[in-house]
């Protein structure tokens, strides 16, 4: 059971731990408002989620099941577990569904800012948009990451 709790844990702190980051490094490239480190930082903020959050998430997801099935606990009503995996599944959802997209959008716009020399309109909605839908893909997983260690009801 300890090597599982370690497993979940590693994984909350790999997911957590890269929105965060990402989102740091990326809003610090924006502020700097050049081309070339915006592209970097947008490129850089798909590969972290290759790298750290699709590993993070595979790991919550699998040691969770696993201690939650060996714990008995119930997936049946409305309970702490039942809430976080609503949360976390909304965070994926807007994550794949929207998060994702706006990333790939900010790429071509900004490989095509590294060409102009100016950020387009375009890039700043994107970005904008990334920011709002981002804060909520963050919080979230942070919610979840309160009821996993309160387990309040």
């Amino acid at each position: 059971m300890h090597f599982w709790l370690f497993v979940h844990v590693l994984g909350a702190v790999l997911l957590v731990g890269n929105i965060v980051t990402a989102a740091f490094w990326k809003l610090r490239a924006d502020w700097q408002g050049q081309p070339v480190v915006i592209h970097s930082a947008a490129k850089n903020v798909m590969m972290a989620d290759a790298v750290f959050t699709l590993p993070g998430i595979f790991m919550i997801i699998v040691s969770g099941s696993l201690m939650a099935e060996k714990a008995g606990y119930s997936l049946s009503g409305w309970n702490w577990l039942t809430l976080s995996l609503f949360l976390f599944t909304v965070t994926g959802i807007i994550w794949a569904a929207v998060l994702l997209p706006l990333q790939r959008s900010m790429i071509r716009h900004s490989r095509l800012a590294l060409e102009s020399g100016t950020i387009s309109a375009a890039y700043r909605r994107a970005s904008a948009a990334w920011a709002v839908f981002g804060t909520a893909a963050t919080l979230l997983p942070v919610a979840v990451l309160y009821l996993m260690i309160a387990k309040g009801f």
